[in-house]
């Protein structure tokens, strides 16, 4: 599921970048006369931001064998626009038809040979990061099918033409100069291909996200994503680690509720900063000894500590499948803040170890 990555770019943006970037004062892309002068202010602009890589520790020398390699690309400028805005107003959609897709047969029998092929270093991650071995598998399952596809945009073209076109210029002139950075560390160039908005390898990090959170897994000295199955997993397990994954605690779990069970009584009367219409769907937060004097009844799992604390979240509305969310769940929304990727993140992460 790589193409998510385009649709949820602005979820590592407060995070990307740890200070605001200054840039050089150039036009966008739609207001130069032609092609040629559309090359020149590309280039203008790359130029421009030679100052920003070098404060980053970017050798002139990559730089040199870099930006004059790149052309702007318009291609990835229309599939930037393209994207779809959110209607406020509009009924939510319905997750069963997403779970279909993404839960399927086929993708649970893969993650069971990937976490079969895989369990000695799975298990060493586990203990050294507490981020379960399922759900290290399951993310990548989601985020590319095991590998299966990783996208085919070069990334460093095309995260240089998404900053000069202007509409995110911050974000995007910040995941340009990570990309970069990732050249000069030794990374191939070859190797820099992702999803349009610069997501690339395995778990579809941004560059930015790589150079923070990537792991060497297998020992070689390379922190390699597209390749290597130990630091893909160990990458994944670091970026959990780092948000905050809680040890020996559950994603969430399907209940069953009472009935009359009335969940405004249960409601959330906060407003997140973040993903505020994600989070809106979610009840306030209550401990499982609460949950459970509520008449709350977990289908397969066992109950957490009596502490430990979750929301009620029902997908597709009374009368349908319904679940306890922990802190951890939290977690995988911070990788990709979508209710229905996050629940699928967990249950795929369920199957693959039933």
């Amino acid at each position: 599921m790589w193409e998510a990555w385009s649709n949820n770019i602005l979820r590592w943006a407060g995070r990307a970048l740890a200070c605001p970037l200054a840039f050089v004062a150039v036009l966008p892309a739609g207001a130069q006369d032609g092609a040629g002068d559309r090359e020149a202010g590309f280039h203008s602009f790359l130029d421009g931001l030679r100052p920003r890589a070098a404060v980053m520790g970017v050798r002139r020398a990559t730089l040199d064998a870099v930006l004059p390699t790149l052309t702007f690309n318009p291609r990835v400028i229309d599939l930037d626009r393209a994207q779809p805005g959110a209607d406020p107003n509009a009924a939510p959609p319905r997750f069963a038809p997403y779970y279909r897709a993404h839960v399927d047969a086929a993708r649970i029998a893969r993650g069971r040979s990937t976490y079969a092929a895989n369990r000695p270093r799975l298990a060493r991650i586990e203990a050294e990061t507490g981020v379960p071995e399922s759900i290290m598998v399951s993310i990548w399952g989601n985020e590319t099918d095991y590998g299966g596809y990783t996208g085919s945009f070069d990334l460093l073209r095309s995260l240089s033409s998404l900053a000069y076109d202007g509409r995110r210029r911050e974000l995007f002139a910040g995941e340009f100069l990570a990309a970069l950075k990732m050249v000069d560390q030794g990374v191939p160039r070859e190797q820099l291909k992702g999803s349009w908005a610069g997501a690339t390898g395995n778990p579809q990090f941004l560059p930015s996200i790589y150079l923070r959170v990537a792991r060497d897994g297998d020992g070689d000295g390379r922190a390699d994503i597209w390749t290597s199955p130990a630091d893909t997993l160990a990458s994944i397990a670091g970026y959990f680690r780092d948000a905050g994954w809680r040890r020996g605690q559950p994603w969430g779990f399907a209940v069953d509720l009472p009935a009359g069970f009335d969940d405004r009584g249960v409601a959330n009367k906060l407003v997140s900063p973040r993903c505020p219409r994600v989070f809106a769907r979610h009840s306030g937060w209550r401990t499982m000894a609460e949950w459970r004097t509520l008449g709350v009844v977990p289908r397969a799992a066992s109950w957490p500590g009596d502490r430990v604390q979750a929301t009620l979240f029902q997908p597709d509305g009374p009368e349908q499948p319904a679940y306890l969310l922990t802190g951890n769940y939290r977690v995988i929304l911070d990788y990709n803040c979508s209710n229905f990727y996050a629940l699928s993140v967990g249950l795929l992460a369920d199957a693959i170890v039933r």
